[in-house]
């Protein structure tokens, strides 16, 4: 185990196989490559060759150092070729059948040091190791498409994994210069099971006939700064990944509330429609590009005197100068006028609670989602009793300085707050499971997801009390325990504690 590693093996030379060889080539090591389809590995050969020859080009490296880095890659067309390696990393077909046969065949072959390592994206590390007669050197080393790109590599040991496999596979992995974030053996371990809120919240907000995929998506994108919205990486990904992978997840947790799917990815699956790579999926695609609607223009309405509940002292203040730089009338008082429209600003209720609880006329309220403030996309929410006309005036009030706004129908928690406390409450529960340490978690759902930042910064960044009172809310509407608070975020919120700590 205390063998330097000089020598790797490359067992599937793939898009994530290759992309691997490239980091490994470009780090100093020797790579052999092996792959059973006859001119796999040339192919990939000479893919990286021409990526290091457009680099050469773009003067990012000499051209003696890409010669230097071709003659790096050598290809094994057996597998007892790769005898000497000090580590071999399959990434081979999604199987653990498939998996266990070629460790076995390797252990072999190889060296008493050498470290086998797997790619796997959600297989059981500890499963895949059972298999072997030492199982104690074989380790999860999941890396991201596109490797190069994608600066971040899961390091996983399995349950009877060595420790000193563990450490010589985070330094490997530091010298790929990338993060490496160690997770314990867990469905999805950090990464995908982190990504379980986004996609699955905005799917359950679409059945809820809350408003439709291109509204969600635009708010997430530009109320939340998410790189695009999860109807948008659907389609990117492909149904037919993204489907098995919910369904994989929460089958592989036992049926864990927070990780349900929808009825909504397997109808359009069994539709063929995919995404992209089928033309259409929740969008339609013309040459590549999604085909969207344009933006709701804002109705002509007449100015009307308005009235903002003062529950949160900061809203109240924030509304009441955009009101005042609109130039609309606005009531002062504890009670609105029979004229007025009534603006809410709830967290996790809806518009109906909210206007009942504060025994106000539901058909003359509005509910603004002010979770992230007023200077972005902003969200209104009616009522099924809200009057039209007081929707268009509340419409046309907010669109005054020309920032987009989107109208939905009722929903406890409007879209933002919603999918944004169910990732910060999966995240608190990863961090409350230790699957990986607070700061290890958030840098790798940011560098593994594209988030803007990680779900526990998330959280902070949002108000940690704030997002605990959205899920206790969404929790008593619905009575759905995916909502239920984690034990991480439910302590840390009262006590005023940072979610991203272990301790005060």
């Amino acid at each position: 185990m205390s063998k330097p590693i000089t020598t790797i093996g490359i067992i599937g030379t793939g898009a994530m196989g290759r992309g691997i060889a490239q980091i490994a080539a470009e780090a100093g090591l020797r790579v052999k490559m092996h792959d059973t389809r006859e001119a796999a590995v040339s192919e990939a050969q000479a893919f990286i060759s021409k990526l290091w020859s457009r680099a050469v080009e773009k003067q990012r490296f000499s051209q003696a150092r890409a010669d230097e880095m071709i003659s790096l890659l050598e290809e094994a067309r057996t597998l007892e070729t790769m005898a000497e390696c000090d580590l071999v990393i399959e990434a081979i077909v999604e199987r653990v059948d498939a998996k266990q046969a070629l460790f076995k065949q390797l252990e072999q072959i190889l060296a008493e040091h050498a470290i086998l390592a797997t790619n796997t994206s959600s297989l059981s590390v500890t499963e895949i190791a059972s298999a072997c007669a030492r199982p104690e050197r074989v380790i999860g080393l999941h890396f991201f498409n596109p490797v190069p790109l994608m600066k971040i590599v899961e390091v996983i040991p399995g349950v009877k994994t060595d420790p000193e496999v563990t450490e010589a596979a985070e330094a490997l992995g530091q010298r790929f210069g990338h993060f490496t974030a160690k997770t314990t053996d867990t469905p999805g371990f950090l990464v995908n099971h982190a990504g379980r809120a986004f996609g699955t919240e905005a799917l359950r907000i679409l059945s809820e006939g809350v408003t439709d995929h291109v509204t969600i998506d635009r708010l997430l994108k530009d109320q939340g700064d998410f790189r695009m919205g999860p109807f948008t990486l659907l389609d990117l990904t492909g149904l037919d990944v993204s489907h098995s992978v919910m369904e994989s997840i929460y089958h592989q947790y036992y049926q864990e509330p927070r990780f349900r799917p929808s009825p909504l990815t397997g109808q359009r699956l069994a539709a063929g429609l995919l995404g992209r790579k089928s033309g259409e999926g929740f969008y339609r695609y013309d040459n590549g590009q999604a085909v969207l609607p344009e933006e709701p223009t804002a109705p002509s309405a007449k100015p009307i005197p308005v009235w903002i509940s003062a529950e949160d002292t900061n809203a109240n203040r924030a509304l009441v100068r955009m009101v005042e730089a609109a130039g609309w009338e606005l009531e002062a008082g504890n009670v609105p006028s029979d004229k007025a429209l009534c603006l809410l600003t709830p967290y996790g209720e809806d518009t109906t609670d909210c206007a009942l609880r504060q025994q106000l006329d539901p058909s003359r309220c509005v509910a603004v989602d002010m979770l992230a403030g007023l200077n972005k996309r902003r969200c209104l929410m009616t009522s099924p009793a809200t009057l039209a006309v007081v929707r268009d005036a509340a419409h046309a009030l907010f669109s005054y300085d020309g920032e987009p706004v989107s109208v939905i129908n009722d929903s406890t928690g409007f879209v933002l707050q919603r999918v944004v406390a169910c990732i910060v409450n999966v995240g608190a529960d990863i961090a409350q499971q230790r699957v990986a340490e607070p700061e290890i978690i958030d840098r790798a759902v940011e560098l593994g997801l594209g988030y803007p930042r990680g779900p526990l910064a998330m959280g902070e960044h949002y108000g940690s009390q704030r997002i605990l009172t959205i899920l206790e809310n969404l929790l008593a509407a619905t009575g759905d325990p995916r909502y239920r608070p984690s034990p991480w975020l439910r302590r840390r919120a009262r006590l005023g504690i940072p979610l991203n700590v272990t301790s005060a």
